[in-house]
């Protein structure tokens, strides 16, 4: 882990942020009293989802189009019983 003295970190910030891009943290001192850390970010997954991965693992059985209940069950129709 680097150490910088908050003017050594403003003079230098490219740097110190070129190496937290690098995977390393930077403490920040003020007057070498310890108030922060600059951590890098938790990096998504390099493996990107890919359209399609899933094909071939799914089974459809009936028609997606019809409802499941019949018709007469659906309240939301209006007709009375």
């Amino acid at each position: 882990m680097k150490i910088a003295n908050i003017a050594e970190l403003k003079n230098r910030l490219s740097a110190y942020l070129s190496l937290v891009e690098k995977g390393e943290e930077v403490e920040i001192r003020k007057r070498n009293v310890p108030i922060a850390r600059v951590v890098p970010l938790r990096r998504k997954s390099s493996k990107p989802s890919r359209l399609g991965a899933g094909a071939g693992t799914v089974r459809i059985c009936g028609n997606l189009t019809e409802p499941l209940i019949p018709r007469e069950a659906w309240e939301s129709l209006g007709q009375s019983r």
